[in-house]
């Protein structure tokens, strides 16, 4: 990265320094005993006490490096100096200006990097939209998408819940996805995905447009979100779909609803009602914790408006056009062509391109700022 102007650099000098600040007035909340009593909100704060760590290691070697530079324009200043000892302090400024510009390039780059939910699993949503029985076979398509993917990076899929459609498609479906770099990766699949192909139920071979959208959700701890148990309605149902004399018989499916927001989500994928609704109470934190950094976003939206979308699910985000064999993702203007390969789980240059542009774009917003 070229050198930064000192206006700019003075400016991440002070967002350095108050991260750092941060970090010592977590430091000191941390040895109170009423935060050491409550546990939930002790490992809160120690989460945050280590992801501050290295920008307070930044901190104190910025600060080395500017006292080296202000002490080598000094001696430099001096109107007698000897050649050898000019020689030496034109050597230590040259260093302290590269050391300078090595922790602002760092922080940079730390600051472009999405480490609230670093290392999170991921919830995924895909329903179907406009387009009726295509736009369901089309959100099957996604999911599968989505799991051939996985299965290349070892990624652990499971089902939490599922409706399907008359010929085999779905109307919704919920998957709670585990593995490392999870959520890094399928970030930015939140929004509206189109198709344009001849679907399978069409006799006069007529192109057609149909929709389905995605939801990424962080999966959220119970230290991120604590349910209230007074706000959560809870019911049971039989489960639908296959499943034996159990589906018939016993009410395993769980639903709840959260009073304050209206948010409902259900669980019907295990034979345990108990686990049902442990599957059930990390959808609802999930959409919850949505709500939360939602609300945290608007505060920054300076730095927002410049991210790759805003991850609304009614936003289209892609198009996947199986005449010209071409898949345009209209955040970015990337096109890449071989629609089948990228559906097996061939996304990679889809990914990388958006979490590329997306990084770029914060550094900028952090330099103009």
């Amino acid at each position: 990265m070229t050198e930064l102007p000192d206006s700019t650099a003075e400016k991440l000098a002070a967002k350095l320094d108050e991260l750092a600040r941060r970090r010592r007035e977590l430091e000191g909340a941390m040895a109170d005993p009423e935060v050491i009593a409550d546990t939930a909100r002790y490992t809160g704060l120690t989460k945050q006490y280590g992801a501050l760590g290295r920008f307070s290691e930044l901190d104190s070697e910025l600060k080395a490096a500017l006292a080296q530079q202000a002490e080598a324009r000094e001696l430099l200043a001096e109107t007698e100096v000897e050649p050898e000892m000019e020689a030496l302090a034109r050597d230590e400024l040259e260093s302290a200006s590269k050391a300078r510009q090595r922790v602002l390039d760092e922080f940079l780059d730390l600051m472009a990097t999405d480490t609230q939910n670093a290392g999170r699993n991921v919830i995924m949503e895909v329903r179907s939209g406009t387009g009726g029985e295509e736009a369901a076979l089309f959100a099957a398509d996604l999911l599968r998408m989505y799991q051939h993917y996985c299965q290349k990076r070892s990624w652990k899929v499971e089902l939490l819940d599922s409706s399907p459609s008359d010929m085999g498609g779905l109307r919704e479906v919920t998957v709670l996805i585990k593995g490392r770099g999870a959520w890094e990766k399928l970030r930015y699949e939140s929004g509206g995905h189109r198709v344009q192909r001849v679907p399978v139920t069409e006799s006069q071979g007529r192109i057609h447009t149909s929709l389905a959208t995605v939801a990424v959700l962080p999966e959220a701890e119970e230290v991120d979100v604590k349910l209230n148990p007074e706000d959560v309605e809870m019911s049971f149902m039989r489960s639908s779909g296959p499943g034996g004399q159990n589906v018939n018989k016993v009410s395993t499916c769980v639903r709840l609803l959260h009073k304050p927001t209206g948010i409902t989500v259900k669980c019907q994928q295990e034979k345990s009602q108990h686990k049902n609704r442990k599957l059930a109470e990390k959808m609802l934190r999930a959409r919850l914790y949505e709500i939360q950094q939602e609300d945290e976003k608007q505060r920054r939206d300076e730095l927002r408006r410049t991210q790759v979308g805003s991850g609304d699910r009614n936003e289209r985000i892609r198009t996947y056009n199986f005449p010209q064999d071409r898949i345009t993702d209209h955040r970015i203007g990337l096109d890449v062509f071989g629609i089948e390969a990228v559906l097996m789980g061939g996304c990679d240059p889809i990914f990388d391109a958006l979490a590329e542009h997306d990084r770029q774009a914060r550094i900028h917003a952090m330099i103009e700022q």
